[in-house]
C-alpha cells in the first residue's frame, strides 16, 4: 500500500460477474471492455483499496497509479479517472532517502543505484573467481618453490652424474615399456642406453615426500663409489617429473632368492660372501666418505646383485648424511625411519638409546638371519604359532650338535651359518652400545668360528629382559674373547 504523503493513488481495475452497487465502484460503462458480455467493469480509485473490499464476484484485472485529487474517492468520475490517465503520474523523494537517485537522458525511467548494494553484488560475482584464482596461485607457488629448492640443491652439487630430460627418460625406457617393479616409491624401469648398457630407471612419485627422497638419493649415492654400492648414473628433474637412472642389476633383489622359493637358489657360500658384501658397502657409508651416510632402510628388498651375485646397496630416500664426528654419531630424527622388523628398537624407545649409526647395524643382523635361516621376518606378537625368530635361531645356534644350515649340508657350509648367525646375534643386541661397529663385523665374518662367543639372548619387547648375571658374565665373556683373538677391542667403539 502507498503512503499518505505520496503525490499518487491507486486505480484498480476489476471484473464482476454480478452487477456491484457502491459508490466506491465507478462503472466504466462503453469506455472499456474487460469483461464478458455478462459481466461488469468497474474501477476503484484510493490508496485505502485493500483485497477485503472486493465483492465477492469480482477480480482484479489491471492496477495503475493516478496523481491525487483532493476529492474523496466516491466523488470522482471515470471521466476524471480517464483524464489523470492521460497526464500520467508524479514521482517524489527526498535527498536522505534516496541520495543516489539519476535520470537518464536515453531513457524515460528513473533509476537509483547503492554503493553498498554495488559493492555486494560486485563481491558475489567476482569472489568465488577470485577465491579459486587464490588457491591455484598458492597451490602454484607451493609447488614452484619446492621445484626452485630442488634446482638450487642441484645445482650446488658438486661431481654430479648425468642430467636426463624426460624425454630422454621416455626415449630409453621406449615409453616405460618393461617395468621392473613397484613400490611406495613408484615404479622401476629397464632402459638401454645410447652406449647400448643397461640400465634402471625409477620414476619417484608425485607424493609430498618424493621431492625429499629425490633429493636424498641424489646427495648420497650421487657421491658414493663402492663395489657394494649401486651406482647412480643420472638423474631427471622437470618439474613434478623426477626420475634416477642406475646401473642395471640383472639378478634382482635379494629377497626374490630368499623367500620365494622353497629352497634358496643360493648356496650357503654365496650368501656368506654376500652378507661380507653388505657389511663392506654399510662400512663405507658409515666411515669412507667425506660425510657419514646412514642408509636406515637396510632389508633384501634393498639388496641388488649383479650378473656374479655381488650384493649392491640401493634406495637411498630414507638415507641420512651426518657430520663426520667418528663412531658415535647422533642422528637427528624428527620421526622413525625405516621398515617394520628391520627397525632397531631405539627407533621407537628413547630410554633404549640414542639413534645413531648402529641403527644401521642392526638392521644388518636381522638381514643376515634372515639368509641364514631363509625365512621372512614376522612380527611375534601377531603371530601367536611362532616363537620370535631370533630367541628361535638363539636356541638352535646354543644347543650343541644342532646343525644351523637347513637341508643336506657339509660341517664347512654349517660352520659357515653359524658364524652368520652369531654375528647376526651381535649386531641385533636391543642395548645399541652392545652391537659392534660395521668395522669390526667384518673383521668377525671374516674371522674365524671359534673366535666368535654367543652373544646374550636377543629380546622382543623393551621391556623384556635376560637375567643380570647372564647379561653381564656373557658380554664379559665376549669382550675377553675379542681382545684375546684381536677380531674386536671393544664393541662400543
Amino acid at each position: 500500500m502507498i503512503g499518505e504523503e505520496s503525490l499518487n493513488e491507486a486505480l484498480v481495475l476489476v471484473s464482476c460477474d454480478n452487477a456491484v452497487y457502491s459508490p466506491l465502484y465507478l462503472q466504466t460503462a462503453s469506455c472499456i471492455n474487460i469483461g464478458s458480455k455478462n459481466s461488469s467493469s468497474y474501477a476503484l480509485v484510493g490508496n485505502a483499496v485493500v483485497a477485503s473490499d472486493l465483492a465477492e464476484t469480482c477480480t482484479v484485472v489491471m492496477v495503475a497509479m493516478l496523481p491525487k485529487t483532493k476529492k474523496k474517492n466516491y466523488q470522482v468520475t471515470f471521466q476524471e479517472v480517464h483524464q489523470q490517465l492521460e497526464y500520467g503520474f508524479e514521482l517524489s523523494w527526498q535527498e536522505y532517502s534516496c541520495p543516489h537517485c539519476l535520470i537518464s537522458s536515453k531513457t524515460d525511467y528513473l533509476y537509483a543505484y547503492s554503493t553498498v548494494a554495488l559493492v555486494v553484488a560486485f563481491t558475489r560475482v567476482t569472489g568465488i573467481p577470485l577465491v579459486i584464482i587464490f588457491l591455484i596461485y598458492k597451490w602454484r607457488r607451493r609447488h614452484q618453490s619446492a621445484y626452485y629448492n630442488i634446482e638450487e640443491f642441484l645445482q650446488n652439487q658438486t661431481l654430479m652424474p648425468i642430467r636426463y630430460s624426460y624425454s630422454d627418460i621416455k626415449k630409453v625406457t621406449e615409453g616405460f615399456k618393461d617395468k621392473l617393479g613397484e613400490g611406495g616409491f613408484g615404479s622401476v624401469y629397464k632402459a638401454k642406453l645410447r652406449g647400448g648398457s643397461f640400465a634402471a630407471v625409477k620414476i619417484l612419485g608425485r607424493g609430498g615426500s618424493g621431492g625429499q627422497d629425490f633429493m636424498s638419493e641424489v646427495a648420497t649415492i650421487g657421491r658414493i663409489h663402492h663395489a657394494n654400492v649401486v651406482r647412480l648414473i643420472g638423474y631427471c628433474s622437470e618439474g613434478p617429473k623426477r626420475a634416477l637412472v642406475y646401473e642395471f642389476m640383472p639378478n634382482g633383489s635379494l629377497d626374490k632368492h630368499i623367500f620365494h622359493h622353497k629352497q634358496s637358489s643360493l648356496s650357503l657360500e654365496q650368501l656368506y660372501h654376500i652378507s661380507l658384501g653388505v657389511a663392506h658397502g654399510i662400512e663405507y657409508l658409515h666411515r669412507g666418505c667425506t660425510m657419514q651416510i646412514l642408509h636406515f632402510d637396510i632389508k633384501p628388498h634393498n639388496i641388488l646383485l649383479d650378473q656374479s651375485f655381488n650384493p649392491k646397496i640401493s634406495n637411498f630416500g630414507l638415507a641420512q648424511l651426518n657430520q663426520p664426528g667418528g663412531d658415535h654419531s647422533i642422528a637427528t630424527m624428527t620421526a622413525a625411519r625405516g621398515t617394520i622388523g628391520y627397525m632397531a628398537p631405539e627407533m621407537f624407545y628413547k630410554n633404549i638409546g640414542t639413534v645413531s649409526y648402529k641403527a644401521d647395524v642392526y638392521s644388518f643382523g636381522m638381514l643376515i638371519l634372515e639368509m641364514t635361516g631363509k625365512r621372512r621376518n614376522q612380527n611375534a606378537a601377531t603371530d601367536h604359532s611362532s616363537v620370535y625368530f631370533p630367541s628361535w635361531v638363539h636356541n638352535e645356534v646354543s644347543t650343541p650338535g644342532t646343525p644351523i644350515a637347513v637341508g643336506e649340508v657339509t660341517e664347512e657350509e654349517d660352520d659357515i651359518a653359524k658364524k652368520m648367525v652369531i654375528v647376526g646375534l651381535w649386531c641385533i643386541q636391543t642395548n645399541p652400545a652392545n652391537r659392534p661397529p660395521m668395522n669390526k663385523v667384518v673383521e668377525m665374518l671374516e674371522g674365524d668360528l671359534e673366535s666368535l662367543p654367543l652373544p646374550p639372548k636377543p629380546v622382543l619387547y623393551a621391556g623384556e629382559t635376560v637375567t643380570r648375571n647372564e647379561e653381564e658374565s656373557s658380554t664379559s665373556s665376549y669382550m675377553s674373547s675379542m681382545c684375546t683373538q684381536s677380531i674386536i677391542s671393544t664393541v662400543s667403539k
